[in-house]
């Protein structure tokens, strides 16, 4: 069986010369379904803070902003830097919500360093539906941590992604390599950390 017929068989239509890469895993995150939270009419990113944090995989409770892993991450160690105010745009930040934002992202940058040495990272705000941003009503910046290779032959041409690495493993050697900030963490975000 060839290529042309594997796009045929996998409903691609007919063939045009465009080789596809197919993420349907992606799929349930992007439309809200069971499992990102949306489900229920609430923001999971509000919910998160709630949680403990071995529940919600927060890594870091700032004053105005936290960092916790992604539920559906691109790369082993792919994170979030979220406010906890819900806001959709990168322009409703305040004064210290922006500041909060870049110097949490410095942190996990740092972390991800220390843990698991990548080579290079996306980081990154996906602004509005249009832009990628799949839970856009909320603004959160991405932290990816980037390898040589990363997008190698069982992701290209197996269709799969490898995380080598359960999450709640992740995020207890990430938090215990956050950097020190002397930041005093304020008792009415959330819960205590676990």
């Amino acid at each position: 069986m060839g290529a042309t017929d594997l796009d045929e068989l996998w409903g691609a239509g007919t063939p045009d010369g465009f080789r596809r890469l197919w993420a349907p895993h992606r799929m349930a995150y992007i439309a809200g379904e069971t499992g990102t939270g949306e489900e229920s009419g609430k923001c999971p990113l509000c919910r998160i803070p709630t949680l403990s944090d071995g529940d919600g995989l927060v890594l870091h409770r700032g004053e105005r902003v936290y960092a916790v892993l992604n539920l559906h991450p691109y790369n082993p160690g792919h994170l979030m830097v979220v406010p906890y105010r819900h806001v959709a745009g990168l322009d409703e930040l305040d004064e210290g919500e922006s500041a909060e934002l870049v110097a949490v992202t410095q942190q996990a940058v740092r972390a991800l360093r220390a843990v698991a040495a990548p080579h290079g990272f996306n980081v990154g705000i996906n602004l509005g539906h249009v832009a990628g941003g799949s839970l856009a009503d909320h603004l959160h910046q991405h932290v990816v941590p980037r390898w040589g290779g990363d997008a190698n032959f069982i992701t290209v041409v197996g269709q799969t992604k490898v995380i080598p690495q359960l999450l709640a493993e992740t995020r207890s050697r990430l938090a215990e390599a956050w950097p020190g900030d002397g930041v005093q963490r304020s008792s009415t975000r959330g819960v205590s950390s676990s």
